[in-house]
């Protein structure tokens, strides 16, 4: 009995143990409750208050991080929405600063000259929103590479002055397939307001001119925007620039073979009349219009660097010390001083290789001579017409010379 009792006391126990247990449980469901209402709240306010630390600044780092064959002139650039730029820093890889210049009101950056290309530079910008609160981006990119990038290689040079007849020759360093798209990125304008219009004479050569000779005293402007621009597939123009020359006074030379005279013209005025002595009849010079395109004090000419060679291979002539040389092709023309002839051939016989030649002394040092007064007296650009030559007219893209197309065969190269 006593042993039923002790059971039955155990039971009771147990019963009342169970009671507690599940009281203890329920109790505890109460406060785990309690308290991850308490850890939610907590959590909430830690979230609002976090979020009101974050700056609404927005910085956009252009090119883009990871960018290749990015522009050298216009690609990089740091701007930003709902705040100032207090810090922007530039570097190459290997840490070179790049400087810049952040705007008045704080809102955009940009280096101050064209980057280097196929170079990685690197990017670092802050900012700070109306709150004070900071925000930070950076970003890296790689320029464009010499083999996926072209440039023009133009003259006149900038600020030069040139006479009537300089065109505008641009050659391209690698064979331009979309002649249209690069062509649309060049511009020529005139201040005399005469029509421009470019010629392709190749792939890789593109000249701009107007119908007639340029206006005396205009100034011509060219503008290059090409950056970004493909000009074949997958290579593009690197050039942002704007250049200017100055046309001088119209002044057009116009060599007579037949009768061996050379007369020059200023504004349509003749101002003086010179002897010369052009290719003979084995070696004639070319007819047509050609354009001074250099001007030498003294050069040497041989003839091995133009085909005329003797037997031996040798230049059939080779001196040293050409005075007053000026280049009318890229064949060997040439308009020049002749001290080696003797005076009585100049207005009598043509006895060059196909040059027209004037009279001058060794060392270009006697301005009395013709050819140094006419030296003096010309421009890089100025006009030189040869007529009654036994030769043929010189092809248009030997030299500057394109002014021997007429108009409408000149228009029909534009890509444009």
């Amino acid at each position: 009995m006593t042993d039923s009792k002790r059971r039955g006391g155990l039971k009771v126990a147990s019963a009342v143990l169970g009671g507690v247990l599940v009281l203890s449980a329920c109790s505890g469901g109460d406060d785990e409750d309690a308290a991850a209402g308490s850890s939610k709240t907590s959590q909430a306010q830690i979230d609002e208050a976090a979020a009101k630390e974050v700056s609404k600044a927005r910085i956009v780092i252009s090119p883009k991080n990871g960018a290749t064959n990015a522009s050298i002139n216009n690609a990089a650039k740091v701007t930003v929405t709902d705040g100032t730029l207090t810090e922007v820093t530039m570097t190459t890889n290997e840490g070179t600063p790049v400087e810049g210049t952040l705007s008045a009101d704080g809102k955009s950056w940009k280096p101050d000259v064209p980057l280097e290309r196929s170079t990685t530079y690197k990017i670092s910008a802050t900012a700070k929103d109306a709150a004070g609160l900071e925000a930070h981006e950076n970003a890296s990119f790689t320029t464009v590479s010499p083999a996926n990038s072209f440039i023009g290689n133009f003259t006149p040079e900038d600020g030069s002055t040139v006479g009537v007849g300089m065109p505008v020759s641009i050659n391209f360093n690698k064979a331009i397939t979309d002649r249209k798209a690069v062509q649309s990125g060049i511009t020529v304008t005139s201040s005399s307001g005469q029509e421009v219009v470019g010629h392709w004479f190749n792939s890789q050569r593109l000249d701009f001119r107007p119908d007639q000779y340029w206006a005396e005293d205009s100034t011509v402007t060219l503008k290059l925007a090409l950056d970004g621009v493909e000009g074949a597939e997958g290579v593009y123009g690197v050039q942002q620039k704007t250049v200017t020359f100055k046309i001088g006074r119209n002044q057009v030379s116009t060599v007579d073979a037949a009768a061996k005279t050379m007369t020059i013209t200023q504004d349509g005025k003749t101002v003086k009349t010179i002897p010369i002595s052009a290719g003979s009849p084995q070696n004639p010079t070319y007819n047509g219009q050609m354009v001074i395109s250099e001007k030498f004090k003294e050069t040497r000419m041989n003839g091995a660097t133009v085909g005329f060679t003797d037997d031996d291979g040798k230049g059939e002539y080779d001196i040293k010390d050409v005075p007053h040389a000026m280049r009318l092709s890229t064949s060997g023309t040439f308009i020049h001083g002749n001290y080696w002839g003797p005076d009585s051939v100049f207005g009598s016989a043509n006895t060059s290789h196909g040059c027209v030649g004037l009279n001058d002394v060794k060392g270009a040092g006697d301005p009395n001579q013709p050819a140094a007064w006419f030296y003096n007296n010309s421009l890089i650009g100025d006009v030189v017409i040869v007529k009654n030559s036994k030769d043929t007219t010189i092809k248009p893209d030997n030299g500057l010379n394109g002014w021997n197309l007429d108009w409408a065969q000149w228009k029909a190269g534009s890509a444009v």
